[in-house]
């Protein structure tokens, strides 16, 4: 085979690799994103930095992807996080209060398991900056 030949076949294997990758993370995603539709989460948080809140204000939650940005590196993230959508948060403990509307997270225990909290926490904390 040629060596014009064999890049071109080296670049075809590769991108029809990287298409599986790029299907499989898109069902991952369009998985997360139901599950939080499902649960509500959708109510209060956007993924977007620039997202919107009812009538122009800021989100009630922060942005997921504010969130990925302020814990990444943090090796406690995924456990504390899931603790914060599981219990909720302190309403004398507002840490995102610039970024957010809303005072505090209700407890989410009846909305969604640990389990899947656990999943949509790990994809939060995936997201790019």
């Amino acid at each position: 085979m040629k060596r014009s030949n064999a890049i071109y076949v080296t670049l075809l294997v590769a991108a029809l690799a990287t298409s599986g990758v790029a299907s499989a993370n898109e069902k991952q995603d369009d998985a997360i994103r139901q599950l939080a539709r499902k649960s509500g989460c959708f109510i209060c948080h956007a993924i977007e930095l620039d997202a919107q809140g009812p009538e122009g204000l800021k989100p009630v939650g922060p942005p997921w992807k504010a969130v990925a940005a302020r814990y990444r590196g943090d090796k406690n993230a995924r456990k504390n996080l899931t603790a914060e959508v599981m219990g909720g948060t302190s309403v004398y403990n507002r840490h995102w209060k610039d970024e957010a509307s809303g005072v505090a997270m209700p407890p989410n225990g009846v909305a969604i398991s640990e389990a899947n909290a656990r999943k949509l926490v790990d994809w939060i904390l995936s997201l790019p900056k």
